[in-house]
């Protein structure tokens, strides 16, 4: 096989990987991802009341520059992470906040369904 073939082949095999890997519904679904919300409601709030308490309130956290908010005192990691939370960051952040931003305070093991991913990441785009 050429190199060009080669090259062509593993390409090929790359992106069936990447789409294997893409969740069942890549919008997520809303209510799924407010039932999914429950187990972070725990340590963060959304809504018009949120403030932080045990993890900061997730109000607008897609497009929020990581550690950001002035009513929850952030790890030094976090506020040195430099993260801009969009949905590739937050979904990478779920599913292993300590691969993301090592020396983070946030005590969550992840989560690997990545339909329930981005059903949180759906759920949270709506809470501005």
């Amino acid at each position: 096989m050429s190199r060009s073939a080669s090259h062509s082949v593993r390409c090929a095999l790359a992106a069936a990987a990447l789409c294997a890997l893409a969740p069942a519904r890549a919008g997520g679904d809303v209510a799924a991802g407010k039932a999914a919300f429950r187990k972070c409601a725990s340590c963060h709030q959304v809504g018009p009341s949120a403030r932080g308490g045990f993890g900061p309130q997730l109000n607008a956290v897609i497009g929020r520059r990581a550690a950001s908010t002035t009513d929850y005192t952030y790890s030094d990691a976090m506020r040195r992470s430099g993260i801009v939370w969009n949905e590739q960051t937050l979904g990478a952040f779920l599913r292993g906040p300590g691969d993301v931003v090592p020396g983070t305070r946030m005590r969550f093991w992840g989560i690997s369904d990545a339909q329930q991913i981005a059903d949180l990441l759906a759920y949270l785009r709506t809470q501005r």
